[in-house]
């Protein structure tokens, strides 16, 4: 079901939108669309700020804002810092541990 599968995000969806911010620095919205790019369909956009807001509130990105071009509101874009890289080299780490062990199970205990 969609609740069981917004559990799972959840606890992956910090680390997938730091792992964006280190590509280049984002605003909310790019964000949501390339997670959706990416087959990540299941995260609303609503819960993308929240989670931008505690990534930042842990000092893993900051923010900073640009003014849009024409009439627009400026937008609030993140960019990763040093404490993010290596806090994300760790979930990254951590991750593909996790998910060769699940796949494993799920598998029957067949490595890939």
């Amino acid at each position: 079901t969609v609740d069981h599968n917004s559990q799972l995000l959840k606890g992956v969806l910090d680390m997938c939108l730091l792992s964006l911010i280190a590509e280049e620095p984002s605003y909310g919205y790019e964000m949501a669309a390339k997670l959706k790019e990416r087959g990540l369909q299941l995260v609303s956009d609503g819960s993308i700020y929240p989670t931008l807001s505690r990534l930042q509130k842990a000092g893993l990105v900051e923010g900073y804002f640009v003014e849009a071009d024409g009439s627009g509101p400026p937008r609030k874009y993140y960019r990763i810092v040093d404490s993010g890289r290596e806090r994300l080299e760790e979930w990254s780490g951590e991750w593909k541990d996790l998910s060769a062990g699940v796949s494993a199970i799920l598998n029957g205990g067949e490595h890939d």
